[in-house]
């Protein structure tokens, strides 16, 4: 009966073999985790992040390529110089009409 027992069961180096296979699981997760991120670093798309709109502490992130920009809201009503530029109406078939300020110019 001594064929049934296995010397490989008594060797230290099978159980540091099992603890690099789950090791390379978990980097194959961190892997396929980082790529399906859409802030990825090493993809060429165009992202627009928004985290908690509408709230105080609502932040904006924006990459485009490999830039990446963050606005953070202050909570402020925004404001800056301009001039009414004219006014949108929305029809009743969804389509937006956009009429200048100040009549038609011959």
């Amino acid at each position: 009966m001594r064929f049934l027992e296995s010397e490989e069961a008594d060797d230290p180096i099978f159980s540091v073999v099992n603890i690099i296979d789950i090791f390379l699981v978990i980097i194959a997760v961190l892997v396929i985790t980082l790529i399906k991120n859409p802030l990825n670093p090493f993809s060429a798309d165009d992202v627009t992040v928004i985290k908690n709109p509408g709230k105080e502490n609502m932040e904006v992130i924006v990459k485009q390529g490999k830039k990446l920009e963050q606005y953070k809201a202050t909570g402020e009503i925004g404001e800056g110089k301009g001039a009414k530029a004219g006014t949108a109406y929305k029809m009743p078939d969804g389509s937006m009409v956009y009429v200048p300020e100040g009549g038609a110019q011959p």
